[in-house]
């Protein structure tokens, strides 16, 4: 079972969902319970997944709720990369209606998008099952949501490249075009960077993968190659280095690329277009 705390600090968590409380909250509160709801009256209430899927990030909703009141008795039901049916029940709530609707959005928000990237990351590793190859994820994430989708991409069985640009050194099209050539950037960054920090480079092309292993490089990334462009790139490669392949992976081929023997597939969209997982909260009787 993942648990949020070995991937981020509450000082940090806490900055997140303050910020999306503030956002929603704002200066006048919520009206509409403000004006209908005694302030003195309690309720009891469930988080319920209505579709299928990986639930991610559960303590986050609970923080929400009780950052919001400190006095919300908030319980979980379920763990953390746990596969559950429609209407499972996730999460129940006691305590002030008014303050459980206060953070109901901010709660819903947070598990909705990351047990949306969960069942994505799900999907596909799935898909890849008795390869060795892994699914990961990358810097294309939701701005001030990047650590969160990071753990909830381990929720759904994947793993993370770079946190950011001071993780690792990834040599990208831009930087060939802009140091001069693949091997200029190499050597430039092999003159600095310690030994034990490894380079990875990206190459769209055959002859690219020739010069990065010619250059002493670590990690090979082929970038938006065909299936036989992925073959020929291995057998040159030889298995002398790590190889990632990205750019257009789907459901559909990632099957395919896998079985080529490719050490990492990343793949964007699960962190940036990943549907949210249907959540709702509902008072009970």
């Amino acid at each position: 079972m993942n648990q949020i705390s070995s991937i981020i600090p509450l000082l940090l968590l806490d900055k997140i969902i303050v910020n999306a409380l503030e956002e929603d909250f704002g200066v006048g509160g919520d009206l509409t319970s403000a004006l209908t709801i005694n302030q003195f009256t309690s309720s009891k209430a469930e988080i319920i997944a209505r579709k299928p899927g990986v639930v991610a990030c559960l303590e986050v909703s609970k923080r929400v709720f009780n950052i919001f009141d400190p006095d919300l008795k908030v319980d979980l039901l379920v763990n953390d990369g746990d596969m559950i049916k429609a209407n499972t029940p996730i999460i129940s709530i006691s305590g002030k209606s008014t303050s459980i609707l206060g953070a109901e959005r901010t709660a819903l928000n947070f598990l909705g998008i990351l047990s949306g990237v969960a069942t994505e990351t799900r999907r596909l590793v799935d898909k890849i099952s008795g390869t060795n190859t892994r699914v990961c994820c990358t810097r294309k994430t939701i701005p001030g949501l990047r650590i969160l989708q990071k753990y909830a991409v381990k929720c759904g069985g994947g793993f993370n490249h770079r946190f950011g640009l001071s993780d690792g050194i990834l040599i990208k099209d831009n930087h060939i075009k802009a140091s001069g050539g693949i091997k200029n950037a190499v050597k430039e960054i092999k003159s600095i960077s310690g030994h034990m920090q490894k380079i990875e480079i990206e190459a769209d092309n055959i002859n690219q993968v020739i010069a990065a292993i010619d250059s002493g490089v670590d990690v090979i990334m082929l970038d938006n190659m065909t299936l036989s462009d992925i073959r020929n790139a291995l057998r040159i490669i030889n298995k002398k280095v790590l190889v990632e392949a990205s750019g257009s992976i789907s459901v559909d081929n990632i099957r395919d690329i896998a079985e080529t023997g490719v050490d990492i597939i990343s793949v964007g969209w699960i962190t940036h277009s990943a549907p949210s997982l249907d959540v709702g909260l509902d008072f009970k009787d």
